[in-house]
C-alpha cells in the first residue's frame, strides 16, 4: 500500500476558548501527559510514513513555526504556510495549502489528540480519489456532545454534517484523508471570501465525494475548552499506553 507523504495541520486560530494553559504559546503546544499536544499527531504521522508536515499558521506565526520545527522528528520536514486571513473560518486555512501539498494528504486540526489506528483505518479503507473523514460511532463516549460536529451517514456515505443535526449516527473526529478535490469544493463554498471546512464537506457529500471511515475502538479528543483539556489529561495516559506507539512507550519509560 503506497504511503502518504504529506500532512496538513491547521494551527492558525487564536484558541481563545481554551486560553494558554501553562503559558503555552498556542493550543497545539499545551502539554498532555508531559508532551506538547501536537507531538502526538506528529508521532502518528511519522508511523504512517509522512515526511512533509505543512502547518497552517496565523496568530504568532513566526514563534509557532520555530517551536514546531524544534518538535519535528528528524525524518520529517516542516513547511509553514501563513494564512493572512486566519481570523476567518478554517476552510480558508485549508485553501491556503493549495499548490503546496502533495495529494492525497492527511488533514487534521492542531488541537485534536488522536491515536495512530485512526490513520491506519484511513490508509487501509480510504478512497484516495475522494475525501475521507474518520468518524466515531461511539456517541455515548463523546465528551461535550453539544459542541461536537455531528454526522449522518448511510454506510460509508456521508449524508449531512453540522453541530445542529438532530438525527445523526456518528461524530466528526477532525482527521481526514484528502484528494485534490477538497480545494475545488472549498472554493465553491466560499461566501464573501470565507467558508468552513464543513461547508466544503457538505458540498462533497452532496456529490457523493465524501466517504466515512469508522474508527472502531480507536480514541480521540478535541481540546477546545479547559474541560476538554482536563478530560484529555485524565484519559490520554491510559489510552496512549494501550496504543503501543513509540511515543507512548518512551513516555512510560521516562516515568518508570
Amino acid at each position: 500500500m503506497p504511503s502518504i507523504s504529506d500532512a496538513v495541520i491547521l494551527m492558525a486560530g487564536a484558541g481563545s476558548r481554551l486560553g494558554k494553559p501553562g503559558g503555552a504559546l498556542a493550543k497545539p503546544l499545551v502539554r498532555i501527559a508531559g508532551r506538547p499536544l501536537v507531538c502526538y499527531a506528529l508521532d502518528a504521522f511519522e508511523r504512517a510514513g509522512v515526511r512533509n508536515v505543512h502547518v497552517v499558521l496565523g496568530a504568532n506565526s513566526e514563534r509557532l513555526a520555530a517551536e514546531m520545527n524544534a518538535l519535528l522528528p528528524e525524518a520529517m520536514t516542516l513547511h509553514p504556510i501563513i494564512n493572512a486571513d486566519w481570523r476567518k473560518q478554517n476552510g480558508v486555512s485549508v485553501l491556503s495549502a493549495e499548490g503546496k501539498v502533495r495529494a492525497p494528504f492527511f488533514l487534521t486540526m492542531g488541537d485534536h489528540l488522536f491515536e495512530f489506528p485512526i490513520l491506519e483505518r484511513l490508509l487501509a479503507q480510504g478512497d484516495r480519489a475522494r475525501v475521507n473523514l474518520a468518524i466515531d460511532r461511539k456517541i455515548e463516549t463523546i465528551f461535550d456532545l453539544d459542541d461536537a460536529m455531528k454526522v449522518r451517514t448511510d454506510g460509508e456515505r456521508i449524508l449531512a454534517i453540522s453541530k445542529e443535526l438532530e438525527e445523526y449516527d456518528a461524530i466528526d473526529t477532525g482527521v481526514f484523508l484528502c484528494s485534490e478535490s477538497i480545494f475545488s469544493y472549498l472554493k465553491s463554498a466560499l461566501r464573501d471570501g470565507d467558508c468552513s471546512l464543513s461547508d466544503g464537506v457538505r458540498l462533497l457529500a452532496a456529490d457523493g465525494e465524501m466517504r466515512a471511515i469508522d474508527i472502531g475502538d480507536a480514541w480521540w479528543q478535541d481540546i477546545d475548552t479547559p474541560e476538554m483539556l482536563q478530560r484529555a489529561v485524565a484519559e490520554s495516559a491510559r489510552l496512549l499506553r494501550q496504543s503501543g506507539s513509540r511515543l507512548a512507550q518512551e513516555r512510560v519509560a521516562s516515568e518508570s
